[in-house]
């Protein structure tokens, strides 16, 4: 709690150096992240596709499982049929009578029958087996194409990152430095406006009268009051906050310098 008052007590123009130099800093991290391009967003989105293709060739195995069981039964359902069959052909041989010898002709014609759905059913089965499969082999050869794709992203990836890892971590370690220098309420304005824009520039410097952000022209009483640096001001168009574009000069070597040039 002392760390924020001591920071929210910082003269003004203290601050904005503070928040100019975060911004350079934010900006050098944020190239390094352009370096890398949108290759970590889709080695994140072929992990996401490979996942959901592990999910649906799992289920695509499992729902053959059950048809090859489905089949298997209608084939034990055929070979008690045949059994029926030739058990009723047997007792024929020693029927008494033609109605006796009717009834068991009628079981075996109902047993024939039972055959043929049966064989229909089978067909049909497997007929959506066959179909199941050449879905199942569609999506393993996507899932190879995608893991290859993906081996392929990582690499080059790994390759950026070896490039670019001793920088980064030099910039993470300032950014927190530079953090520690600036009071919780005005770092908590300055990442919402770093997260509202997609080039992440929350604070901006004014160059020849304009806005630095939206390009949007800065009333010349509002370049006056920059320049002496008393109060922190918003942009009125982007609400980014403005600094001179002399900010890392101190108010003393900037009166130096105006005193230098009136001399010449």
């Amino acid at each position: 709690m002392a760390k924020k008052n001591a920071n929210a007590n910082l003269p003004v123009e203290e601050k904005l150096k503070n928040l100019n130099e975060l911004q350079i800093v934010n900006s050098k991290l944020d190239n390094i992240k352009k370096l890398q391009g949108e290759l970590p967003l889709e080695v994140s989105g072929l992990e996401t596709e490979i996942e959901s293709l592990d999910v649906r060739i799992d289920k695509l195995q499992e729902e053959q499982k059950e048809l090859e069981l489905i089949v298997a039964q209608y084939g034990n359902q055929i070979k008690e049929a045949e059994a029926l069959i030739e058990r009723y052909n047997k007792q024929q041989s020693n029927v008494k009578n033609n109605r006796e010898y009717e009834a068991l002709t009628r079981e075996v014609e109902l047993q024939n029958l039972d055959i043929q759905l049966a064989n229909k059913r089978i067909k049909e089965t497997q007929l959506k087996l066959n179909n199941k499969q050449m879905t199942l082999d569609t999506s393993v050869t996507k899932k190879s194409e995608k893991v290859i794709d993906m081996e392929h992203k990582k690499e080059e990836l790994q390759k950026i990152s070896a490039k670019t890892e001793k920088e980064e971590e030099k910039f993470l370690r300032k950014e927190k430095r530079c953090r520690k220098k600036i009071d919780d309420n005005l770092l908590v304005f300055y990442d919402k406006l770093r997260d509202a824009y997609s080039n992440g520039l929350a604070v901006v410097q004014v160059e020849r009268g304009a806005c630095g952000g939206c390009f949007s022209e800065v009333p010349p009483q509002t370049q006056l009051e920059l320049g002496q640096r008393k109060r922190i001001i918003s942009c009125e168009h982007c609400a980014r906050v403005l600094v001179a574009s002399n900010i890392n000069k101190s108010l003393a070597e900037l009166e130096e310098e105006a005193q230098e040039n009136m001399e010449v």
